[in-house]
């Protein structure tokens, strides 16, 4: 039923379109997931959304298609952000959702992301029963029996309603300040939420890309190499930020007054900042994220909990800590007074407020806190397993404090270094970070040496 160049993981199933996603692995996953999900809850809904890849609307259709096959009513969102499709699955109570997404991927790339009935993805163990459930035969309705089609065209507008109502905001000293802000949509989702968003709180608003056709003109995960031609825009317009979404609106890179990206994972850094002042507790992200939130944390009184990589991951450790705010070190902020998904028109309204309340330009605050530098490598998975290249990594650094929830992070009190198999590509990352740029290459140097044996064994 796979190749072995689709992913599989508790992030999903996604691969290359034509390659490993083909018509028949999206319409077996769709109809399995969806009998699966109606197996265990009362309601016939599950709730559909794809974003603008030039895959999308073929692989909408056999989804739809394949949940009707198997009894399901589909609310069928069109073109959403991610976020907009968890909060749906909320609104109406639906037995689940499915996204048609590859999110950061590269344009060929396509994939679907399974979505619980609590709005949350689906976690390791939901995830391998769903895939057992429909690998022993997907049970299918009869003809009388065929599920049905509602449109649901309100989604964007009660997500964009949402975050205008949360407590955190406002509203009104936002719009009075009337922020010049670039935004770059990559021609994803991004443009059927962001716009509008910026336009509720006042902003003056210089778009890019915005033509939401799937074509994206650069590699579309919004870190600081692809973000050339928004951190010119910002200096070109006089802008107070830039804002860049990935194709399904779930992380937000952030591009100083200066024109200058800051880094995606000070985008958590600064919503906790600004969350913390008024709602105390635990903040959660993963194992891959900068130390800057720790620092952030402690400056509140607080403390930080790590979870293995994946949303699902992170938002289940902050349903059982009660975490007022977290997410990941990706662009990635979690705000749990809206929904336990990663959301980037949150992120993006949560920093606006933040400007308005520290009356300074981003730059200046960035500038004010503490400096570390992150380095992230990536390389081919090898076929076998990584144990060999962990119980190295143990004995060259013997001092370091182990965590062994996702791959290896060894941490010590100013720098650490993660190494994991990706969940959403065939690779493996080597991530570091210390207080200089030398220090952290020299982790991922050290990280490398065994994988690269490893590779050529």
């Amino acid at each position: 039923m796979t190749s072995s160049s689709l992913m599989v993981s508790v992030s999903g199933i996604r691969g290359r379109v034509g390659e490993s996603l083909t018509p028949e692995i999206v319409a077996t996953y769709a109809a399995g997931f969806g009998a699966w999900s109606l197996a265990r809850s009362p309601s016939r809904d599950i709730v559909v959304g794809r974003d603008s890849r030039v895959s999308g609307p073929m692989f909408h259709r056999i989804v739809v298609g394949a949940l009707q096959s198997v009894g399901a009513r589909v609310i069928d969102l069109g073109m959403a952000p991610t976020p907009t499709i968890q909060l749906a699955v909320e609104h109406h109570h639906a037995a689940g959702g499915l996204g048609i997404t590859a999110s950061h991927n590269p344009v060929e790339w396509n994939a679907l992301k399974f979505i619980g009935a609590s709005g949350l993805f689906l976690d390791g163990d939901e995830a391998a029963a769903m895939r057992a459930f429909t690998a022993a035969g997907i049970p299918r309705a009869e003809w009388d029996a065929l599920g049905t089609v509602v449109a649901d065209d309100a989604a964007v507008a009660r997500h964009l309603e949402a975050v205008l109502a949360l407590p955190f905001l406002d509203v009104a000293a936002i719009r009075r300040r009337a922020f010049r802000v670039a935004l770059d949509t990559c021609r994803g989702a991004g443009s059927v939420i962001m716009p509008a968003l910026l336009d509720r709180l006042g902003c003056r608003v210089t778009h890019i890309e915005a033509e939401p056709d799937g074509r994206f003109p650069r590699s579309p995960e919004p870190v600081a190499e692809n973000l050339g031609a928004l951190s010119a825009l910002v200096r070109d317009t006089g802008a107070d930020v830039g804002f860049a979404t990935d194709p399904d609106v779930d992380r937000l890179a952030i591009v100083s007054d200066a024109g200058v990206p800051i880094g995606e994972d000070l985008t958590l850094a600064l919503a906790a900042r600004l969350v913390l002042r008024t709602r105390p507790g635990v903040v959660v992200t993963n194992l891959s994220t900068s130390r800057l939130v720790d620092d952030v944390a402690e400056a509140a009184g607080q403390r930080v909990e790590r979870a293995p990589v994946g949303e699902v991951n992170v938002a289940v450790a902050m349903r059982r800590l009660g975490s007022p705010v977290g997410g990941e070190g990706n662009g990635g902020v979690i705000l749990p007074a809206l929904h336990l998904g990663r959301d980037a028109p949150v992120a993006a309204a949560l920093l606006l407020q933040l400007l308005v309340e520290d009356a300074q330009p981003l730059s200046a605050i960035v500038a004010s806190l503490p400096r570390y530098a992150i380095v992230k490598d990536k390389l081919p998975r090898p076929d076998q397993p990584l144990d060999a290249v962990y119980d190295a990594l143990r004995a060259a650094f013997p001092g370091a404090m182990v965590d062994t929830q996702d791959g290896l992070r060894l941490a010590w009190p100013d720098r650490w270094l993660h190494v994991r198999p990706s969940g959403t590509e065939p690779i493996v990352r080597v991530i570091a970070e210390a207080p200089t740029d030398a220090d952290a290459r020299a982790l991922v140097a050290g990280a490398r040496t065994p994988l690269d044996a490893l590779a050529t064994a």
